[in-house]
């Protein structure tokens, strides 16, 4: 009589633990999400109070800050996609681990050097070494990106939906290799590589229905 309670009552603390692992990683994820917003939030707040107001009513005080906004949309558009991305691939992503949290601050961390390089080309009227350096950055947070796909990817497995959605990932390298041919291009002329970097962000701006693609799918 006691062994079947005893397995019952083992069975239950099975099913209960099992349930508290599920619920741990599911708000775990959660948080990793809540935290990446909130830095991307104050990215972005730290991008737009480098916009230096004028003190002069006349629109003509406007010209000189046509340059420093375009630099500021440009990176505005990059840690935009990068947050995109970011929302769309953890949406199948079932669990996270220790290796994916590290992954994913070293790709934070890459994102918070873009205010600063972008001050640093407004500031220096985008010489050479300030456009190369922006260009480090961006691919710096491309490699951690990349990263961050592969610890995904390895905890999740290669059937998964995950890796269905991720396919060859053609945008993440071509993006890659834009950026280092845009890196030393900026020793020869700017605008060069500014182009490059604009290239790059239309090309992932395009529409991107990977992942839209794997949810529609599960719905049928």
């Amino acid at each position: 009589m006691l062994a079947p309670l005893a397995a019952l009552h083992r069975g239950r603390a099975r099913h209960i633990l099992r349930g508290y692992e599920l619920e741990a990683r599911r708000v775990t994820k959660g948080r990793l999400e809540a935290f990446t917003d909130g830095v991307i939030a104050v990215i972005i707040t730290i991008m737009v109070l480098e916009l230096k107001v004028p003190h002069d009513a006349d629109p003509k005080a406007l010209l000189p800050l046509v340059p420093v906004f375009l630099s500021y949309v440009l990176s505005f558009v990059f840690v935009g996609i990068y947050w995109n991305n970011h929302h769309h691939m953890f949406h199948a992503v079932h669990h996270v681990n220790g290796a994916t949290l590290w992954a994913n601050l070293h790709l934070l961390f890459w994102l918070s050097l873009v205010p600063f390089v972008t001050g640093w080309m407004d500031e220096n009227r985008f010489a050479a070494v300030t456009v190369a350096a922006y260009g480090i950055v961006l691919l710096g947070a491309a490699c951690a990106y990349t990263i961050l796909t592969l610890v995904l990817l390895a905890s999740h497995g290669k059937d998964s939906p995950l890796a269905k959605a991720l396919g060859k990932d053609f945008k993440g390298k071509i993006s890659l290799v834009l950026y280092l041919a845009a890196i030393p291009l900026a020793f020869v002329q700017a605008w060069i590589s500014g182009g490059l970097y604009v290239l790059v962000a239309a090309i992932w701006l395009a529409p991107d229905r990977r992942f839209e693609k794997l949810f529609d799918e599960a719905k049928a």
